[in-house]
């Protein structure tokens, strides 16, 4: 398998990928279907922005965007049920079950974890502790620019901690996990270990004073765009969305089984911070995973950072004592 050269890379050397919009299949059907594919995504970003901008504040809360959300994501299962991407991908009862298990996990423990140790609340004591004010003057821009702001200024450090991940290796035990999966669908970016799942959350938003209605704008951001990575259903995205923003074809190269094609696209958005740091290819991929596809069962999700650890200490530590010990007997 020879690959593709992008840039100063060859990316599907370990295994098959498509490389470049120009050979990725569009939609097929009538004139209708390819008009709702081509549009459902634009239409969906701007009537969330549309709705948490005009929504009087009796509804403009967060109980609301939490149904928005649920009700999304159960209306894009629906949809990778009638219009899948692939075959390969489709949801088994098996994969619903874990993916549902992670999703109840991030509502509930992760997010009390959060509550106490994640970054909103280190910030805030730092702040106490050292009587330092928050950029106040942010409140001060307007609306739709602070929430803009706010899924920059968080993508922009989800970039640089998913990097990490992949380059750092006490950091990519803990990321692994999620590139075991096999396929995509609506709430697999839920699955994952618990560690990781926590590292990904970190931001600097808690630095920032901004109005509640902003933060449920940059929630329809990343509902109306960061879904979208891993969902089973082929859309027409417009070139001008596919430029700016994070897509399944993305994020599919990104769990690829190919080691150069995943090492790409690890913005959680806005894919033009890849394209700014090279880090962005353009393509799709339909066999992922690691291990030629090997699916790790919850507990070995729940373990595999840990026991890998111990696996790596003790064979590196292990060696050294016992080179040590061979010394001695030879002497």
């Amino acid at each position: 398998m020879s690959g593709v050269r992008v840039g100063n890379r060859i990316i599907g050397g370990q295994s098959p990928v498509t490389i470049g919009w120009e050979n990725i299949p569009k939609v097929e059907g009538g004139p209708v279907k390819v008009f709702v594919f081509t549009w459902f995504q634009p239409v969906v970003l701007f009537a969330l922005i549309a709705f948490w901008y005009y929504a009087p504040n009796s509804i403009a809360k967060a109980s609301t965007a939490i149904a928005i959300g649920i009700a999304f994501r159960a209306a894009m299962l629906l949809l990778e049920w009638f219009a899948p991407r692939y075959e390969s991908w489709r949801l088994t009862w098996k994969e619903l079950m874990t993916d549902l298990f992670y999703v109840g996990l991030g509502y509930t423990i992760l997010n009390l974890i959060e509550g106490f140790i994640g970054s909103d609340a280190i910030i805030a004591n730092a702040l106490k502790s050292f009587d330092w004010d928050k950029f106040a003057w942010f409140t001060g821009l307007p609306l739709l620019l602070q929430a803009f702001l706010i899924v920059l200024i968080f993508d922009f450090g989800q970039y640089w901690m998913h990097r990490g991940m992949h380059n750092w290796y006490p950091l990519w035990l803990t990321h692994s996990v999620h590139h075991y999966i096999t396929q995509l669908n609506i709430n697999k970016g839920a699955v994952g270990n618990p560690v990781e799942l926590f590292l990904i959350g970190l931001g600097l938003g808690g630095l920032f004073d901004f109005l509640p209605r902003a933060a449920l704008i940059a929630g329809a951001f990343g509902l109306a765009i960061g879904t979208y990575q891993h969902i089973n259903v082929r859309f027409n995205s417009p070139r001008w969305w596919r430029y700016l923003f994070n897509t399944t074809e993305h994020h599919s190269l990104h769990h690829s089984q190919d080691y150069e094609a995943s090492r790409s696209n690890y913005s959680n958005t806005f894919i033009f911070i890849d394209r700014i740091f090279g880090t962005c290819v353009d393509g799709e991929a339909e066999l992922l995973g690691m291990e030629g596809g090997r699916r790790m069962t919850v507990r070995e999700q729940m373990t595999y950072p840990f026991t890998e650890a111990w696996k790596t200490m003790k064979d590196r530590f292990g060696r050294t004592s016992s080179g040590g010990r061979d010394l001695v007997a030879a002497e």
